[in-house]
């Protein structure tokens, strides 16, 4: 959960009174456009395909794959060719950040609930339940050339910001700090929803190596800023809250293997243990220079990449192998210079990593201490996000569209197809 500060130029009158002791401000900025809460919770619809815009996570299940329009809904897109997608349908979501699947049943944040989709059938995908109140105040992102004005909770969540003349009372001692709880609504396209079938009953989705959602057989997790939300979806059409439990600060992503759980955070990697889910167990910390980390576990190592600069802290970028043979000891084994990592994502001895400007790069990790002496490609034209390989198809989100690559010659990877970002 990211934390704003606002320094506004602001014009101050004050109102000198023996009570109280308030000022007036007047300022242009960031104003916030309210949608009830009453409205949120009726916002839910499927429209027909629309083109990307602004994509955020992915996630693959079965023959789908899902990418998260950032605070406004949810992209289908039917991936049984992978040479040839097919952009089926799009869920409004007002205040999506994340998902997860297991089943057929999708679990997605919007604004301050937790939501279960049934999508069994894609061509009527709809709720089924939802719990009320329980994840972080979210807003959405604002023109940071502008301050942000107070925002009235009260009032339902913010859906978007006009700018305009702001006039507010505050306390004398008001320092405005906003926040921004998981990481902005579209139009109704009004025709006939295209698709059909429905994504299996069986099995728990992949995401990518961003996610904040986890499932863990009959326990979905959510993470923000600093708490764990601990949900049993054993009733997967009624998730029900079981525990928040806090896990620190600068918590930014979630990945789970087995019986364990690893949380990057802006200083290091949290290790639990979650056999008993709603009480999860401290095992062990790797800490590292502050920046965004992700992370990825394959076998006994862990692979980190940690981004500086902007708001992730200090200036360095590195890919960090950190073996966990010892759990409760993490042992870091070397650390690579990378230029600006963000997602990275392992399949066997081949990793992926989304090395911002310089590309996607693809390494053999057979030999854990000489990872760059084996590079295999580099795609320096790209600017990508995130990723998930499965089934020696690799799905690569970027600023400028969903890519999809052939690994299955690590020698000769290949572009399948690309879906563009809308201009």
């Amino acid at each position: 959960m990211k934390k704003y500060i606002i320094y506004p130029t602001i014009l101050v009158i004050a109102l000198i009174s023996s009570c109280e002791d308030r000022v007036t401000e007047i300022f242009t900025g960031n104003s916030p456009i309210y949608m009830s809460y009453e409205d949120l919770r009726q916002s839910i619809k499927q429209v027909e395909a629309r083109d990307l815009d602004d994509p955020g996570k992915l996630y693959f299940k079965d023959n789908y794959i899902f990418i998260v329009e950032e605070m406004q809904g949810l992209h289908i897109i039917d991936n049984a060719e992978p040479r040839n997608p097919v952009n089926i349908s799009f869920i409004e979501i007002p205040g999506i950040a994340d998902l997860a699947v297991k089943g057929n049943i999708l679990y997605t944040d919007s604004y301050i609930d937790l939501v279960a989709l049934d999508i069994s059938d894609l061509s009527n995908i709809h709720e089924l339940s939802r719990v009320e109140n329980i994840l972080p105040y979210t807003i959405p992102r604002f023109n940071e050339q502008y301050p942000v004005a107070m925002v009235d909770e009260d009032k339902g969540v913010v859906a978007e910001w006009e700018i305009k003349k702001v006039k507010q009372k505050i306390e004398n001692s008001y320092y405005p700090v906003y926040r921004g709880g998981w990481n902005v609504m579209a139009e109704d396209s009004g025709g006939k929803v295209s698709g059909g079938g429905g994504v299996s009953a069986n099995g728990i989705g992949v995401g990518g190596s961003m996610a904040r959602f986890g499932i863990s057989e009959n326990t979905l997790f959510a993470i923000d800023n600093t708490t764990l939300h601990i949900f049993s979806i054993s009733d997967g059409e009624n998730p029900e809250f079981r525990n928040d439990f806090s896990v620190g600060w600068g918590i930014e992503t979630l990945f789970i293997l087995g019986k364990n759980m690893f949380l990057g955070s802006q200083n290091g990697m949290r290790i639990y243990d979650i056999s008993v889910p709603n009480s999860p167990m401290y095992i062990s910390d790797f800490w590292h220079a502050t920046g965004c980390d992700p992370v990825v576990v394959q076998d006994d190592l862990a692979y980190i990449t940690l981004r500086g600069g902007n708001t992730c802290g200090n200036e360095v970028n590195q890919l960090i192998v950190v073996s966990i043979k010892e759990i409760a000891e993490p042992e870091e084994l070397k650390a690579y210079p990378m230029e600006g990592p963000y997602g990275l994502g392992i399949d066997g001895s081949t990793l992926f990593i989304c090395d911002g400007d310089a590309g996607l790069k693809v390494f053999d990790v057979t030999d854990p201490l000489a990872i760059t002496d084996h590079q295999l490609a580099i795609f320096p034209d790209i600017f990508g996000y995130d990723v998930i390989p499965v089934k020696d198809v690799l799905l690569m989100i970027g600023d400028d569209g969903l890519y999809q690559y052939d690994y299955s010659d690590v020698t000769d990877i290949k572009l399948l197809s690309k879906i563009e970002v809308r201009n």
